[in-house]
């Protein structure tokens, strides 16, 4: 059929309809094609470069800054420094050995160094950085930097790592850092990145380990390149982490540190607690030891010399040292009597040196005997008798139910390391635990604080504040965290008729201010601050018949272990009580001349809040008492720095 024009016509707009479309989707094919190469030739054009260089890409995690740990006024006493160090990537490094043999020659590694890195580095994944050294100086820091060419795989970094300014005086309490170990791991379903970072440090004892998730703070990343030979050429992108949580503790550095320096080189430990809520102020052990030393790696020298010291520094003696209470424990024993209706403040006892029960004899401290006395002279005298007799008729069980509200027998949810429950045993404890029924001996050993029942110097310290409070005070150790105050819930009364509490508190005021008080010589003379306490000797050896027949040997003619263990609890003002004392003093001998001038001079601190002035001393002791306080070795108060040593 021939077309018309007409159909040659359409027939030539379709064509041209066509044409256009194919030719638009092809103009703009290339035009994106066009785009594209320009992106890659010339806006990536230099990461493109790296790679055809065989330059690499890594994403690496950046520690958090961890938090800071300081005392109730903001004194850091545990703080971050700036920390020169160099790593090593296998995958960049190629032949570790050699690059570990070069780096030798720049910067001092022993042999041993050496392979512990070696080892280290072969038994991770290949990109893994590991830690070469740490706390290099400056110049040896500007070296590796220098030769990094030379070194593949080799990195040297700027960090942070922790740094304790107040070493010994907080050792016991924050603890420390170290490594993550396997152990560390053990339990954690899905650790931390962080934790698998070589060298990554975490809390290992104190307030470092158990507010560990606080402090750490969640890991930052970075892009680097690096180049064929492992050199980092820049870094391409960064995202900071977010720090630790900073924590404020309820500790006074300043009390902390004279307490401290008080205790010297006694085998010993002070606790003071703020009776109205319960704020630890002061909790020593002594002797200490420098936390600083395991954060750098402490020798094998150094760590040998802190554990095969008879005195014990790596033990934290405030919380996990267990001891028989002795005569601090005769407020429980009496405050059971009073309750259980078996005694009053009157009930009269005769006391002529001992007691017969069961064949045995059961002496008093005084072999001559103190005569008749009441509760109130039975505190102030230490009278071993009177407790004798009351608690065979209170009974053993109704002792253990008045300790325990006293604080005794339980462990406080505080974050140390060690914190032991101690022991207030009763008929049920001894059958579960030695298969054997209780005795009337038992009752009477136990009514002196000896025997089965072992206490801290902390629960001692709450036993105290609950006594001078009549309320159920709860031990607290962190005031702040992240600048927010923590609440303290009111604690509730003890349910002990106050007129009890108040004989027995009356009876601790004779002990420090009565004619015969066993802790006279240590009494506070400034009137408003009238100190009121409770002595206590541990016997740590029997004394056998024969002794006593023939005179018991004097704790100062024994071997320093065979001592008695000296204790003291107090609280002041007697009128308004603020803060109550608990120490102990191992071997220490008697309480009275041990124990009891440590607990004053403590408190004395705490309540001035400065160096205690001589007025509050008895006047025949200033003398004395003014060259003590002079030697003592106590840090700046405004800069924290430890006393300059001269020579002698």
């Amino acid at each position: 059929m021939r077309r018309t024009a007409r159909d040659s016509e359409e027939m030539n707009q379709r064509l041209n309809r066509r044409t256009l479309m194919l030719g638009g989707a092809m103009g703009a094919m290339i035009a994106v094609l066009g785009a594209r190469m320009r992106y890659l030739q010339v806006d990536q054009a230099d990461e493109f470069k790296l790679l055809a260089e065989e330059n690499r890409i890594n994403i690496r995690l950046i520690p958090p800054v961890r938090g800071l740990i300081q005392d109730r006024n903001g004194k850091v006493i545990a703080g971050n420094e700036q920390n020169y160090r160099v790593v090593i990537t296998r995958e960049a490094a190629g032949d570790v050995d050699l690059v570990l043999r070069r780096l030798a020659s720049i910067i001092p590694m022993t042999a041993e160094e050496m392979q512990q890195t070696l080892d280290e580095v072969n038994s991770l994944s290949a990109f893994v950085p590991v830690t070469v050294r740490e706390r290099l100086s400056w110049e040896d820091f500007s070296k590796v930097a220098i030769n990094a060419p030379a070194l593949p795989g080799v990195v040297p970094e700027v960090g942070q790592s922790r740094r304790y300014p107040r070493d010994f005086d907080f050792a016991h309490v924050v603890g420390y850092v170290g490594p993550v170990s396997e152990k560390d791991l053990e339990g954690i379903e899905n650790p931390d990145p962080l934790l698998k970072i070589p060298k990554f440090q975490i809390g290992k004892i104190g307030v470092e380990k158990w507010m560990e998730d606080t402090l750490r703070g969640e890991a930052g990343t970075k892009r680097i390149e690096v180049n064929s030979a492992g050199r980092v050429m820049r870094e391409l992108e960064r995202q900071e982490g977010d720090p630790g949580t900073d924590i404020r503790l309820t500790i006074d550095a300043d009390v902390q540190n004279f307490a401290q320096a008080r205790l010297g080189e006694e085998s010993a430990a002070v606790v003071v607690i703020d009776v109205t809520n319960g704020d630890i102020i002061c909790i020593a052990s002594a002797p200490s030891f420098d936390p600083n030393l395991f954060v750098r790696g402490i020798s094998h020298a150094d760590y040998n010399a802190l554990t095969e010291n008879d005195h014990r520094p790596l033990a934290n003696k405030t919380v996990s040292g267990a001891y028989p209470p002795g005569s601090t424990f005769k407020m429980v024993t009496a405050l059971a009597a009073l309750e259980a209706g078996v005694a009053t403040p009157d009930t009269k006892v005769s006391c002529p040196g001992h007691i017969e029960f069961g064949g045995r004899r059961f002496h008093c401290w005084k072999r001559s005997g103190h005569g008749t006395v009441r509760l109130e002279r039975s505190l102030a005298e230490s009278c071993d008798v009177y407790y004798y007799e009351v608690a065979q008729k209170v009974g053993i069980d109704k002792i253990a139910e008045m300790g325990r509200k006293l604080g005794l027998g339980q462990k406080f949810d505080i974050p140390m390391s060690a914190v032991t429950e101690g022991n207030m045993p009763d008929k049920l404890w001894k059958l579960e635990r030695h298969k054997q029924e209780w005795r009337i001996g038992d009752t009477i050993n136990a009514s002196i604080g000896q025997g089965y029942v072992l206490a801290s110097p902390l629960q001692l310290a709450v036993m105290t504040a609950r006594i001078a409070s009549g309320r159920a005070v709860m031990p607290r150790l962190v005031r702040m965290v992240n600048d927010k105050e923590l609440p303290v819930s009111d604690a509730p009364p003890l349910e002990i008729p106050p007129e009890y509490l108040a004989a027995v508190r009356q009876g601790m005021h004779e002990v420090m201010n009565g004619e015969h008080g066993t802790a006279k010589s240590s009494r506070i003379a400034e009137p408003t601050m009238v100190f009121a306490g409770k002595t206590g000797t541990s016997q740590v050896r029997n004394i056998s018949k024969a002794e006593r027949e023939s005179g018991v040997i004097s704790n100062d003619d024994l071997p320093w272990e065979r001592r008695d263990h000296a204790l003291f609890v107090g609280f002041a003002p007697y009128d308004a009580p603020r803060y109550a004392v608990a120490v102990v003093v191992e071997h220490g001998g008697g309480g009275s001349t041990a124990a009891a001038p440590i607990g004053r001079d403590v408190i004395l601190r705490a309540l001035y809040g400065n160096l205690p002035p001589l007025e509050a001393y008895p006047s025949s002791q200033r003398g004395r008492i003014e060259t003590m306080l002079k030697e003592l070795p106590l840090r700046d108060p405004v800069t924290g720095q430890p006393p300059v040593k001269t020579e002698t």
